[in-house]
């Protein structure tokens, strides 16, 4: 091929906040596939928190290293194929990294619907939906006429896991970080109450909006907010233990939430983390029920899709600072 190949480096992992500075953008040929691989043209990147962590060390997946493409996942779709079950013209989710082209193993390719908008398959049918859809329902386990609160309800993950908890029957809890959030958790996604974390008195603005405490809480920001969830949980409270994003970006937290050992025991609380992967292999149900709640309009979905490969590093640092409403992704 004669074209080039734009890729986005981390240049050097950040000791702080992260920044435009820690990235470069490079221009390489198109990488050639080798014997069961696939060229792949990237389409979409997700942008993700997590993208975050992994700068930190290794998680779930390895860490990204200093002068690496800068990790991340995507929709692509393949050029040319040197393996059996792929062929020029097929969608794909793979860990593309910040790149136009990527040559990968198609062992390491899942094989995507052509579903229009396209979109839609990195966030509510992709891994946002489905992080929603089983961390709520199987270790949250909501049950009707429970109270539910999730953090970073404004989110890619938390506006869909409030969604599918009014879906059940719930009441919900968003907090979020600003006014116009709040009103949008209400207004568009039918939220029944929503507390702004920035407004301060934290505590005392989640007991107005849940005052017989909650019963399930879905956490996506640890720290301070964990903290404030936690004296409220009602006994036998689940915690589906989705993120950290206070603990990603900028210097550790000084603490953790204090109390913990003491009120899970009294309580009789399940705390429990999970990694969407665990539960691949009961996507289908998953995304037949998905497909069926957008269909009918009882879940909504909300986007926030940037152009252009150059702009991925101000779309992430954007997403840490929590400017998206819904699924952040850039378009190639």
């Amino acid at each position: 091929m004669s074209e080039t190949n734009r890729q986005i480096l981390l240049a050097e992992k950040p000791a702080g906040k992260l920044g435009p500075e820690h990235f470069k953008m490079v221009s390489g040929s198109v990488p050639e596939p080798g014997e069961g691989e696939a060229l792949l043209r990237v389409r979409y990147i997700s942008l993700d928190a997590a993208n975050r962590a992994w700068m930190h060390g290794a998680t779930y997946r390895s860490a990204v290293e200093a002068g690496s493409v800068m990790a991340g996942a995507g929709i692509a779709e393949v050029v040319s194929s040197k393996a059996p079950n792929l062929a020029p013209g097929d969608l794909v989710f793979a860990d593309t990294g910040w790149q136009e082209f990527a040559a990968l193993p198609a062992k390491h390719l899942t094989r995507m619907p052509k579903i229009e908008p396209m979109t839609y398959l990195l966030s509510v049918y992709g891994v946002a939906g489905l992080t929603a859809y089983f961390g709520l329902l199987e270790i949250g386990k909501p049950r009707e006429g429970e109270t539910v609160v999730v953090s970073a309800a404004a989110g890619s993950v938390g506006s869909i896991v409030g969604q599918i908890a009014k879906i059940k029957g719930c009441r919900v809890i968003g907090i979020a970080g600003g006014a116009d959030k709040c009103r949008w958790l209400k207004s568009e996604l039918g939220f029944d109450a929503a507390v702004d974390y920035k407004d301060g008195a934290l505590f005392k603005a989640l007991r107005a909006a849940a005052p017989k405490g909650i019963d399930v809480y879905f956490d996506n920001v640890g720290g301070d907010i964990l903290e404030a969830c936690l004296p409220q949980m009602n006994n036998y409270g689940r915690i589906a233990c989705c993120g950290a994003i206070s603990q990603y970006d900028g210097a550790p937290a000084a603490h953790g939430p204090r109390g913990v050992p003491g009120l899970i025991v009294v309580k009789r609380l399940i705390m429990q983390g999970f990694i969407v992967m665990d539960y691949m292999k009961e996507s289908q149900r998953a995304l037949a029920d998905l497909q069926s709640w957008v269909a009918s309009g009882r879940l909504k979905v909300q986007e926030d899709v940037i152009d252009g490969l150059e702009n991925t590093p101000k779309a992430l640092i954007g997403l840490l600072a929590g400017e998206n409403r819904g699924k952040r992704m850039v378009k190639v």
